[in-house]
């Protein structure tokens, strides 16, 4: 039996609303223009049905407290990381809607690797729009051990290569600035440390800078896909975290293929692979 078996099945619901101020502040944030028809663009259900623990509540590092009494396991690791998830897109939810989100805890695994002990722990969400199931999503979190001391910073400092688009239907280049990053933070409220608070996130994490959110990534190649394919118009997204993004570093989002075989990546701007990410329209 598992240190961590009795969190296995634990469930935990949410009910929320798709607002016109919502809606407008995320188009904000990410400079586009609204769905055509009134729908919500994919990617914003992950600013709904958040954890709304009290600030009083709060680790060190910004997210709720690890306890008996919470709803994912107190692991006692210190560094925690959105690694991975599995999308499949049902039905696009809509402005003015209520939504119910219910999080399962699916798995949790314990496995050894080269920085240590790591645990990955399993969430199975479904969020509800008005007319019934609108996003399933197995979301996989990742908890380290802490760098070790005198460890160099990660990601490396980008090398003298450049990202070359070639070989890929489309691209766009961004600079996640210190703004967008807060803006994300705001709209999931999410107060991880690594996000704004730059001390932190170098000298207690050993990140090179801000970090970028995985799932703000992750909004911007669906932004992508959006833009090439049409709103909604995914069925299925995977996305995997390979290496962090960096506040302030140009961030290439590129997208080829078409059908059951699309491929998105992110990418810095010597090559290095962000995010790996394949979707079904």
């Amino acid at each position: 039996m598992g240190a961590w078996d009795a969190w296995i099945g634990r469930e935990e619901t949410h009910t929320d609303h798709v607002d016109e101020g919502l809606a407008a502040r995320w188009l904000a944030t990410l400079d586009r223009a609204p769905c055509a028809d009134g729908t919500a663009p994919q990617g914003l259900h992950w600013c709904l049905g958040l954890p709304d623990a009290p600030t009083a509540r709060l680790g060190p590092d910004g997210h709720p407290l690890r306890d008996n009494n919470g709803f994912l396991p107190p692991v006692p690791l210190p560094r925690r990381m959105w690694a991975s998830s599995k999308l499949a897109f049902h039905a696009p939810l809509r402005t003015g809607e209520a939504v119910t989100r219910t999080s399962r805890i699916a798995s949790i695994t314990e496995k050894q690797g080269g920085s240590g002990t790591l645990v990955f722990v399993d969430v199975a969400h479904e969020t509800h729009g008005e007319s019934g199931l609108a996003v399933s999503e197995t979301q996989t979190i990742v908890y380290r051990d802490a760098a070790p001391a005198g460890a160099p910073p990660v990601p490396p400092p980008p090398g003298e290569t450049a990202f070359d688009p070639a070989g890929w239907d489309a691209h766009r280049q961004i600079v996640p600035s210190e703004p967008l990053l807060f803006r994300y933070s705001a709209l999931t409220f999410n107060s991880h440390r690594i996000h704004y608070d730059r001390p932190y996130a170098t000298g207690e994490e050993g990140y090179r800078g801000l970090v970028v959110h995985g799932p703000l990534t992750a909004t911007l190649l669906l932004q992508l896909a959006a833009r090439e394919l049409g709103d909604n118009a995914l069925t299925s997204f995977a996305f995997r975290g390979m290496s962090p993004a960096i506040c302030g570093e140009a961030l290439n989002l590129a997208m080829r293929g078409s059908g059951d075989a699309i491929d998105l990546c992110a990418f810095a701007s010597d090559g290095r692979e962000v995010m790996r990410a394949s979707a079904t329209a």
